[in-house]
């Protein structure tokens, strides 16, 4: 979304910057500040900020601190969250502030989940009387109600968080500090990642202890899908498949799934044998314990399974038995690998995401694009998305099922086995799917509205503010 939807507001005509730490691996072109004086509780940190290369128009401005940032992996290493994200993060959201003092000053701001809650956090506590930024307005993105980034009282000193926003009504979460909390209460808008989960976070399944929070933000809660990026992921365009494809010409479809095939190690047999294609993250959420309760029975269909992830080990290991136990049946890489999953989704017949919950989905989208049909749980923006396929009226662009259950799955999945054995029914779906656009020039108009009705709510100061 940081990539995408940026370049897609310079398109409107609107200046954008965009800032991120700088984590091990980025290359950056020059130092615009050598040093900004960052306080924390009674220490002072003294980060720079780096200049990125100007790309598609949008400026990209980086964090640089090695002892924060400069670390094997983002958030924690491989045996736990780091124990200072609080301290990380707040330096973070506070240089966001300083460079708008200092360097590049912006009509609002744009933060994303916990990591970047601390902006309106602060601009509503220690900054509320500084000129420069106090009216500065906020618009707080949610992707995931899951991660609320959240530490005990003692971080606040630690991170220099000003204590009078440590209430009920601020940042207090049963005696810790939320970041996640504070984003929700003190910006001007809340979005979310499609219309559905905007609904769906505001009720206990989905709203993971803060669905009471959201309701009362409700009215000013908008749900905008993501968008996604068709240079990179269209068959018509698409160098890392080996046959490119159009709605016009699916020849190519064809080649892309020999290729699977043999890169999967399935049964190159029966060419109209369906192929099921998954790229996901292994892991409860996306649906892979209704996987592992349907195994037995999908196998007993003529159907070949490709998979690529990772996650839970123990997804992991059933994947490698099921490779092992079902050669030429299922094929499994277990890894993270761009130009697998470009294959996948132009090889594979049908494309499968359960998901328990998924706020908004790209791989669905993917999969529409590359005449791939989804077969989907009915939530968040997989249900925003995809459309039943209807047969009578030749509409809709894929499967979809409501309970989450291994058995309404399986169903879902026979679905669309038994319309695959229809050549022409099967292309039309296929074809419904590859009309559709979630490009992001709709929900980037979507987003410069909402900035606009943002601007017109903090000049009214509707948002609490805390000293």
């Amino acid at each position: 979304m940081i990539e995408g939807l940026p370049r897609a507001l310079v398109k409107l005509g609107h200046e954008v910057a965009v800032f991120l730490p700088r984590y091990r691996g980025v290359k950056t072109s020059s130092v615009v500040s050598p040093s900004m004086t960052i306080p924390q509780g009674t220490r002072l940190r003294f980060p720079a900020i780096a200049n990125g290369s100007m790309h598609r128009g949008v400026r990209y401005f980086f964090l640089h601190d090695p002892f924060y940032f400069d670390r094997e992996g983002i958030y924690g290493d491989k045996n736990r969250e780091y124990p200072d994200n609080a301290e990380r993060f707040t330096e973070f959201s506070r240089a966001a502030i300083e460079l708008a003092k200092q360097i590049w000053l912006p009509d609002l701001f744009h933060c994303h989940d916990w990591q970047s809650a601390m902006v309106p956090v602060l601009l509503r506590s220690s900054y509320a009387d500084d000129p420069v930024v106090r009216d500065i307005p906020v618009v707080f993105t949610i992707h995931n109600m899951g991660y609320h980034g959240v530490f005990p009282k003692e971080a606040l000193d630690r991170a220099g968080i000003p204590a009078g926003v440590f209430h009920p009504g601020g940042i207090e979460y049963f005696g810790n500090v939320n970041f996640l909390k504070g984003g929700l209460i003190y910006s001007d808008y809340l979005t979310t990642v499609s219309r559905k989960y905007a609904r769906e976070i505001q009720t206990s399944e989905f709203g993971f202890g803060l669905e009471g929070v959201i309701r009362t933000r409700s009215d000013r809660l908008v749900g905008i899908l993501n968008g996604v990026d068709y240079s990179a992921w269209s068959p018509d365009r698409d160098t890392l498949i080996p046959m490119k494809y159009s709605a016009k010409d699916l020849s190519g479809k064809r080649v892309c799934k020999q290729a699977l095939l043999e890169e999967f190690n399935l049964l190159k047999d029966d060419a109209n044998r369906p192929v099921l294609g998954m790229v996901s993250r292994f892991a409860d959420q996306k649906g892979f314990d209704l996987i592992a309760q349907i195994m037995p029975d999908l196998l007993h269909e003529d159907v070949l399974l490709a998979v690529l992830g990772t996650g839970d080990r123990k997804y992991e290991e059933m994947f490698r038995a099921l490779a092992s136990d079902f050669p030429g049946r299922v094929g499994a890489v277990i890894a993270y690998d761009n130009g697998l999953a470009h294959l996948v989704e132009a090889g594979a017949d049908a494309f499968l995401m359960p998901s328990r919950y998924e706020p908004c989905g790209l791989n669905q989208i993917y999969s529409l694009r590359y005449g791939t049909v989804p077969v989907v749980r009915a939530t968040g923006g997989l249900d925003d998305t995809i459309e039943s396929f209807d047969l009578e009226h030749g509409t809709g662009t894929g499967f979809k099922f409501v309970e989450y259950s291994g058995a309404a799955l399986l169903y879902a999945i026979r679905q669309a086995l038994h319309q695959f054995t229809d050549e022409g029914v099967w292309k039309r779906i296929q074809l419904n799917g590859m009309a559709k656009d979630f490009s992001w020039n709709t929900p980037a108009a979507e987003y410069a509205r909402l900035y606009e009705a943002a601007r017109t709510v903090r000049n009214q100061n509707v948002v609490p503010t805390s000293n």
